[in-house]
């Protein structure tokens, strides 16, 4: 028991690879026992997890349930996981989401194995991202996450669609859409690795606990040059890394392509909890390590979301596919995180900096409950029609009830109805970032009017209106195995929108202590 205690959170990042190891020895053609072992297992991350979020104390400064080891000696590299309050949220959201997406796949008939197994190794990369607190490992957690989505897309993703690429050549879509989101996270990785290395360098360390006390405070020149012009330079590197990531306008033409021919699951992981990547990098690594800069570019960042807000909020509103339309939604409820990340950089550690950070982390939580379950009831639907062109459905209510209730409760969360989380993570940023970033702020309420308006545009398609007469007497309703992966969402949207304070407690405690004493 005082081993589990003492490596609690190694046990949380290595057991997705322990299952995905166990199901190498269980028959491929054993589908249903494939199914079962992956359901079974992936709640033990999940367990292991709750342990550490009742064994941690919010009113501790710093990181903790901390293990470290030497892994890259001549580097200075070493095996350093921690946990506070910030990154805690993001492993309970991991950990919660990957059973739901893995129970959401038990309709996936060729290469069960080898499709679960990409999901236990998806997990563990996110899982890494979140834990580790050295730089260099960071990076390879960073990049070893890609592979497993890469796969999904590609092997699993729609069989419909054909995309026109170079010389009139045409490939299907999941194809393209693969390709594409593993060049463009890839191409911004590029510039993110050089800056890791640089900053190696100059500190003699990779360690993110030393770093955060080294690196700011760096003066003179580096490599001929003047420290605040390379460190511009690597701030930039970092950002974009993340930017494209998150993704904000306009690195976001990646998510709409990938998310619309992924497996249902992988779009609930990708949006749930990959897009959370990019947003965490620059809570963890860019305001600490760069406040300064940070403070300096901040309305650059805040009109970059601002831009994400709006053309998502339009871009989602212009969709007939039901599935693209929520994928735009994604990077509208992004930018509102990395407005409030911008408003936190522009005036860190005062209070309405650290009310819009607590709105941004919240956020991040928020939206992965609403756009996991959105991106699933899409393949609901989708699963009995296939279709998801919006002209074809209307009037499903009578022919679906409960999976038309679900709907618009799920929807209704996205949009920020009050009682339900997305209300209470968006008001907490604009809160905080109205006396910082007025006119930001402002422009930002355009895209959440029309927010509303894309959100009541797809009920309205799926599920008012004439009724489609081809669907008449043989859609059935949702099903039993798939109410058991939207209510626990459904339940958690109700708990933070009514009594937020179980989860706003634990993120406040680490961004008021955290960044402040940054």
């Amino acid at each position: 028991m005082a081993f589990l205690e003492n490596h609690l959170l190694s046990f949380i990042l290595l057991t997705p690879v322990a299952t995905a190891l166990l199901m190498l020895f269980v028959p491929r053609d054993q589908k249903g026992m494939l199914r079962w072992v992956a359901f079974i297992g992936s709640f033990i991350p999940f367990i292991l997890t709750l342990v550490a979020w009742f064994n941690f104390d919010s009113h501790l400064v710093g990181f903790q349930l901390e293990e470290k080891f030497v892994w890259y000696g001549a580097l200075n590299s070493s095996y350093h996981l921690g946990i506070d309050g910030i990154s805690l949220s993001m492993v309970l959201l991991t950990t919660l989401l990957t059973p739901l997406a893995i129970l959401a796949s038990f309709s996936v008939q060729e290469n069960v194995r080898s499709y679960m197994i990409l999901f236990f190794l998806l997990e563990f990369g996110m899982l890494g991202v979140f834990l580790t607190l050295d730089l260099l490992l960071f990076f390879v957690f960073w990049e070893f996450g890609l592979v497993p989505m890469y796969f999904l897309i590609n092997q699993w993703g729609s069989e419909k669609g054909e995309r026109q690429i170079w010389g009139g050549i045409k490939v299907p879509a999941r194809i393209y859409a693969s390709f594409k989101f593993m060049i463009y996270t890839m191409a911004g990785s590029l510039g993110l690795l050089l800056a890791i290395q640089m900053i190696g360098v100059v500190s003699g360390t990779y360690d993110l606990v030393e770093l955060f006390q080294r690196w700011p405070s760096v003066e003179g020149t580096l490599f001929g040059l003047p420290v605040e012009t390379v460190k511009a330079v690597a701030f930039w590197a970092f950002a974009i890394a993340f930017a494209i990531k998150v993704p904000i306008w306009p690195f976001h033409t990646w998510l709409p392509d990938a998310h619309t021919e992924a497996p249902t699951a992988g779009s609930m992981i990708l949006a749930g909890v990959l897009l959370k990547l990019g947003a965490y990098g620059f809570l963890r690594l860019v305001l600490p390590l760069y406040p300064v800069e940070s403070a300096k570019y901040a309305p650059v960042l805040a009109f970059l979301a601002v831009m994400a807000i709006i053309f998502g909020a339009l871009a989602a509103y212009g969709q007939s596919d039901f599935k693209r339309l929520v994928a735009y939604s994604s990077v509208n409820h992004m930018g509102f995180v990395v407005l409030g990340i911008a408003a936190a950089a522009a005036a860190i550690g005062t209070e309405n900096a650290n009310i819009a950070l607590n709105g941004a982390v919240l956020q991040m939580f928020n939206h992965g409950l609403s756009a996991a379950g959105m991106f699933f009831l899409v393949g609901v639907i989708y699963e009995r029609t296939h279709t998801r062109d919006l002209n074809e459905y209307g009037g499903l209510f009578p022919l679906v009830p409960v999976y038309g209730g679900i709907l618009i409760f799920t929807s209704m969360a996205s949009l920020g109805l009050p009682v339900l989380n997305g209300f209470v993570s968006e008001f907490l940023v604009v809160r905080g970032s109205w006396p910082i970033l007025p006119l930001y702020t402002a422009l930002g309420m355009i895209g959440l009017f029309f927010t509303g308006a894309y959100i009541l545009k797809g009920i309205g398609k799926v599920l008012h209106g004439p009724l489609n007469e081809k669907w008449a007497g043989h859609l059935s309703d949702i099903n039993a195995r798939e109410i058991f992966v939207i209510v626990p969402l459904m339940i958690l949207m109700l708990w933070i929108g009514v009594l937020p304070g179980w989860i706003l407690d634990v993120i406040n405690r680490a961004v008021a202590m955290f960044f402040s004493a940054g």
